[in-house]
């Protein structure tokens, strides 16, 4: 199976794309998506669409496994990282890839099994997972590793 986890966000889109054989896992593509900043949002979301919808046909999963938006303080980011989401989710309808959806809480736990793991943790497990010399940069780009991580550990379930 080979799954796209997604890391929501305007201005840094974290993508990870992972091959599960059995019980392992094999990095196939990882990166993120940047958006200029003062960038009008409908341009920066097209931008992202764009973007996502190349790394999607050039790497062709099956499952998107991406982040559920969790309560936030600044409602102007959460409303922009929605848009975001919202943009990443219609790549993979559009793609028809099955779309899983996972909780910041869900993905901290399957991955370190302790829920509220710090950004190191998260990384220092991804690159133990995929068996990787370095740790997966930037933490967006890491964040999307373990949601596509969890959604193949989950799916085993």
């Amino acid at each position: 199976m080979r799954i796209i986890g997604i890391d929501p966000g305007t201005g840094i889109l974290g993508f990870g794309v992972i091959d599960v054989v059995q019980n392992t896992y094999k990095l196939v593509d990882a990166g993120v998506v940047k958006t200029p900043a003062h960038t009008p949002l409908d341009e920066r979301l097209e931008d992202i669409y764009d973007s996502l919808s190349e790394v999607i046909a050039a790497s062709q999963p099956q499952v998107m496994s991406i982040e559920k938006l969790f309560f936030a303080r600044n409602v102007t980011t959460a409303m922009s990282v929605a848009h975001a989401r919202g943009v990443a989710m219609l790549c993979g309808r559009k793609a028809s890839l099955q779309i899983a959806e996972y909780t910041p809480l869900q993905i901290k736990q399957t991955i370190t099994g302790y829920g509220r793991a710090e950004k190191k943790q998260i990384q220092e497990m991804v690159r133990i997972q995929l068996g990787l010399k370095v740790a997966p940069k930037p933490d967006d780009c890491a964040d999307a590793l373990a949601a596509a991580i969890t959604h193949a550990m989950m799916s085993r379930v």
